[in-house]
């Protein structure tokens, strides 16, 4: 069944309109005009950036988050323009593709709110995933990720019950360093760290996917999103990046979701889910071309920070909060060229054994948490 394209073109925020997802998301909408229109855009601090979105797409709400930039006529400034921009009446899907765990408030306000919000946060649901299931329950909203493995995901289970799934199996493409020895990891550059092998992403995410640890908030964000438990979510190492999800059912029948490497269906399927569109920005796959498919262990002593994400998320509580956070700080100062790579998942791993039993049973408890695992790690390196 299609989408119907006689009803009014939908109203989407976009979070984060200036990053890697975000231009992803306004190609597609590009595309997409008789269907949707873009309501809202929010940018962290590229100003002009933002200006020529607004300038191409005319939004009606136009934030910016970073306190202290350039003033714009209209424009919203400071973290509070994400939560205000969900909350428009115009707007009826939320795209929060920012960075971190700011995006926590806005998934919460547009759920409260009963919209959709197609989620490329993925911190939002490793920080408070029970907080943000419960208030999809109780506000009426959709939550629909726009990850390329829970997408696939959804798209493999779409129709079919829960209790049908035996278990799912995530791919990674084992990042810059799958092949790399223990010994010259130890002396691995921010360069590269950053020459991810299939995607073109943001920084902070490329480094996430040269420690793996964005694989661990993919298995903790699973477990949130499709309520299996962390025994029957698995990892393994896909380097082509053509088959994004297994899903393996009760009668071991397994389906797989494949593509070239492209984040533009996730998004379109993010906002059309459960009907499929005629689109063209994806080329057509060619199954020769693309073989042969292999599949690897991951390598988990080589990446602790996967291993203790996923501990983490086994943990609940604050741990999950207090792993993102950490490795978020960790991440900056790798990128500010003040520590090494391998000492990422050190820095992680202290964190979490001085907060990992903090409680998560409310926001509060799990921003006090947050916040204590960013300063434990910057005070580290204060110097």
């Amino acid at each position: 069944m299609g989408a119907d394209v006689s009803a009014r073109p939908r109203g989407i925020a976009i979070l984060g309109s200036t990053g890697s997802i975000g231009t992803t998301a306004l190609r597609v909408l590009e595309r997409q005009g008789s269907r949707f229109r873009v309501a809202a855009l929010t940018a962290f601090n590229n100003a002009g950036l933002l200006e020529q979105q607004v300038a191409q797409f005319q939004p009606g709400f136009v934030g910016i988050v970073a306190n202290g930039s350039e003033p714009h006529a209209g424009w919203h400034v400071g973290p509070q323009c994400l939560v205000d921009a969900v909350q428009r009446d115009d707007v009826d899907i939320v795209l929060n593709a920012v960075v971190g765990a700011v995006g926590l408030e806005a998934t919460l306000a547009a759920l409260a709110r009963g919209k959709r919000v197609a989620l490329a946060n993925k911190e939002t649901l490793v920080m408070a995933g029970a907080l943000v299931t419960a208030a999809c329950a109780s506000g009426g909203g959709e939550l629909i990720p726009v990850d390329s493995e829970h997408s696939a995901i959804l798209q493999c289970i779409t129709g079919r019950q829960g209790v049908d799934v035996r278990r799912v199996i995530i791919t990674a493409s084992g990042g810059p360093f799958r092949e790399w020895t223990p010994e010259r990891l130890a002396d691995a550059t921010l360069e590269d760290a950053l020459r991810h092998p299939t995607w073109q992403m943001g920084r902070k995410i490329t480094v996430d996917s040269a420690t793996l640890a964005n694989k661990a908030l993919e298995v903790i964000e699973a477990h949130f999103l499709f309520g299996i438990p962390y025994d029957q979510i698995e990892v393994v190492v896909h380097p082509q990046s053509i088959v994004h999800s297994l899903v393996e059912f009760v009668d071991g029948s397994v389906l797989a979701q494949l593509g070239v490497p492209s984040m533009e269906l996730p998004v379109l399927y993010a906002l059309t889910h459960p009907d499929r569109v005629p689109d063209s920005g994806v080329q057509p796959f060619d199954p020769v071309a693309h073989s042969p498919l292999t599949f690897e262990k991951i390598r988990s002593e080589q990446f602790p920070a996967f291993a203790l994400g996923v501990a983490a998320g086994r943990r609940g509580g604050a741990a999950p909060a207090v792993f993102n956070a950490a490795n978020e700080a960790a991440v900056s100062l790798f990128l500010d060229g003040r520590i090494r790579f391998q000492n990422i998942g050190s820095l992680i791993a202290s964190a979490l054994d001085a907060f990992g039993d903090l409680p998560g049973d409310s926001r509060e408890a799990i921003l006090a948490a947050d916040s204590a695992a960013r300063r434990f790690v910057q005070e580290r390196f204060a110097c």
